[in-house]
């Protein structure tokens, strides 16, 4: 077999590619955080986690009652959440964006499902209209914390809507 100008050039590109195509396969596998993922473990059954930046954001269930928790992935500490949560309300679906300044939330609260934004630095809670209305379900915030995408029930269909969070 005789190989062309253009074949040889090929050829050359292809065993020069090998070395770095092999090399991704070799890449190092991703290793679990055991150390946090044994903290976390013992805060009790967790689950909707949520991950931006330096910060963790998650339902764990605790005393038979299912809250919110945000957790400092630098310090690997939770911090406090003063006015997120109700003894009444029950998470369903949380997102925290990339400082974790702002966390959004769907929750249960008297017998309906609703979507609120927590402030951090106000320690307040908003309300989230949905237009037209529904039934949220999930909730994701973009990192830079300006808009939500949330999962909502209307006459049956799941939609996707985008929020603008000024």
């Amino acid at each position: 077999m005789t190989l062309g100008a253009g074949g040889l050039v090929r050829a050359v590109t292809v065993a020069g590619a090998l070395p770095v195509l092999l090399a991704g396969c070799l890449a190092p596998l991703p290793q679990p955080m055991v150390g946090l993922n044994q903290r976390l473990e013992a805060a009790g059954p967790a689950r909707a986690p949520s991950l931006s930046g330096d910060w963790l954001a998650l339902i764990v269930s605790r005393g038979g009652r299912d809250r919110v928790e945000l957790v400092d992935l630098q310090r690997q500490q939770p911090v406090p959440l003063p006015g997120l949560e109700r003894p009444d309300a029950q998470p369903l679906s949380v997102a925290v964006d990339g400082r974790g300044e702002r966390l959004a939330l769907v929750r249960q609260l008297e017998g309906r499902t609703e979507l609120v934004l927590y402030r951090r630095n106000l320690m307040a809670l908003q309300p989230v209209p949905l237009q037209p209305p529904g039934v949220p379900r999930r909730v994701s915030l973009r990192a830079d914390g300006r808009e939500l995408a949330v999962e909502v029930s209307r006459q049956g269909q799941w939609q996707v809507d985008l929020i603008a969070v000024p």
